[in-house]
């Protein structure tokens, strides 16, 4: 009986080993387009990436690595902050020259579907979906709004019944525009 499931096992692992390699291929394509798809959105249309880099930075004593996609209308940096409700929460943000936010998309996030899972588009303008007049982040530049909830004291206004997800999603974008300040 041992030999029987010692085989099986050992059959199993081996199909799922040549499964995995058989299809890294196709997801790495997959995941290199939604990439492209999401710079394209946060940089408001079709850009050009110029250059890639990636910065590593200890925040709250762990270490995150940040990257900065250079193209010829900004810089879009994807920014990942752990303290989400459900976990990481990765964002990709666009930023102009000034250093203002022209958009962003969620690459990753496991938080609570309906509630949390909304800062895809509660940060947008409202007239892109967004939630309230005073939730929209787009436009504002990290360095001079005060970009937190503003239960907090902030300008913006948190998700519905989802504080820390937005708290984790601010923190992100202003992790992002840090990196942007520094490398620019």
């Amino acid at each position: 009986m041992v030999g029987v499931l010692t085989t099986v096992a050992v059959l199993c692992g081996g199909i799922l080993a040549y499964v995995n390699n058989l299809t890294a291929a196709p997801r790495q394509q997959a995941a290199d387009q939604a990439l492209n798809a999401g710079i394209e959105q946060v940089m408001c249309g079709k850009c050009k990436i110029e250059n890639t880099d990636t910065i590593k930075r200890v925040v709250d004593g762990k270490e995150l690595a940040y990257i900065a996609y250079k193209t010829d209308k900004g810089t879009a940096i994807q920014s990942t902050d752990p303290n989400g409700f459900g976990g990481n929460l990765t964002v990709l943000v666009g930023f102009n020259e000034a250093g203002d936010i022209l958009g962003y998309t969620i690459l990753e996030t496991t938080e609570t579907p309906g509630l949390g899972a909304k800062a895809d588009k509660w940060f947008q303008t409202q007239e892109n979906g967004g939630g309230t007049a005073n939730s929209s982040i787009i436009g504002k530049n990290p360095g001079t709004a005060n970009l937190t909830v503003s239960k907090d004291g902030g300008e913006i206004d948190a998700i519905t019944a989802s504080t820390i997800t937005s708290r984790s999603f601010l923190r992100a974008v202003q992790q992002a525009y840090n990196v942007y300040k520094d490398k620019k």
